[in-house]
């Protein structure tokens, strides 16, 4: 199955995307890396949005954008807002806490989107689903106790938060793919969301940076910058490409993709030499079960 393999291609490339933040934000500045790599993901699109808006296309081309209204711009800045918000907590996050921290935390995106289900839409879980549940919440317990032994504390720990409020944006805004998905060409929904990264993250690196950078940490230019980006921008067109097949189902697509976090976690270890790999890794594992367990419960 072709979206399948486009799902997997996208946990792997999302995994090596977050190798290269937590190199490229080792004792760097965090904003303007933010803003190069969101850049490098507008440059990308740019010929793709130009081409697809002005150009002739048949019907069933996938360079026909259609004609967008005010609306339509409208949701995709709003994307861009979710996603941008989700990024900034993820990227002062990654800097300062070990990846075998944040891969875990990243885990519990499908959990914050149930919750958010029940909250919103008045969903109600089925017995299998509770079980998912309690087994995700506890080995989250575990998770917070190992914390600890690194002097890590999920109550007090500001990057903690920081991680946790990215993750639950991030689930935000898979259920706002869902509807997008519904509606528009992947391409434009990646091309223009990605294009109004762009001024957004610039305004942030001059209102916020810029006039205070003596007081953050100095700016290093570092070769994997921008392939932050170019990796990013790979990962979501197999992840849009999968999700607008017609035999693709959202939770086998999302499941996969929420795979990135043992590509992270593995090389992270590796890489970073990071401690308490292997009841970490057990707690990842356990995590993952649950959530599995979550989402087959769904079906």
């Amino acid at each position: 199955m072709i979206w399948v393999l486009l799902a997997i291609l996208s946990a792997i490339l999302l995994g090596i995307y977050d190798l290269l933040k937590k190199y490229s934000l080792r004792d760097n500045a965090v904003i303007p890396i933010l803003f190069i790599a969101t850049l490098t993901n507008a440059i990308i699109f740019l010929p793709v949005i130009i081409y697809g808006t002005f150009g002739t296309h048949s019907n069933n081309s996938i360079f026909n954008f259609g004609h967008l209204t005010w609306h339509d711009h409208l949701l995709f800045f709003i994307k861009s807002i979710i996603v941008g918000s989700s990024w900034t907590f993820a990227y002062f996050a990654v800097k300062h806490l070990p990846l075998t921290i944040v891969s875990p935390i990243r885990s519990s995106g499908p959990l914050w989107t149930i919750s958010g289900a029940i909250l919103i839409f008045s969903e109600h879980l089925n017995g299998l689903q509770w079980i998912g549940v309690i087994i995700t919440v506890l080995f989250y317990y575990l998770f917070s106790l190992s914390g600890l032994k690194e002097g890590i504390s999920f109550r007090s720990n500001k990057w903690v938060l920081y991680m946790t409020l990215a993750t639950i944006i991030g689930s935000a805004s898979a259920l706002f793919d869902k509807y997008l998905i519904m509606h528009y060409n992947r391409l434009v929904i990646q091309g223009w969301y990605y294009i109004y990264m762009a001024p957004l993250m610039l305004a942030f690196l001059l209102i916020i940076w810029v006039p205070h950078r003596d007081k953050f940490t100095s700016f290093k230019w570092r070769y994997t910058i921008p392939f932050i980006g170019i990796c990013l921008t790979l990962g979501d067109f197999a992840y849009f490409w999968s999700l607008s097949h017609p035999d693709a189902l959202v939770a086998i697509v999302s499941t996969i993709r929420r795979g990135s976090v043992v590509v992270s976690f593995s090389l992270g270890a590796y890489l970073f030499k990071e401690k308490n790999i292997r009841m970490k890794a057990i707690i990842l594992v356990g995590i993952l079960i649950g959530i599995g367990i979550i989402l087959l419960g769904g079906k």
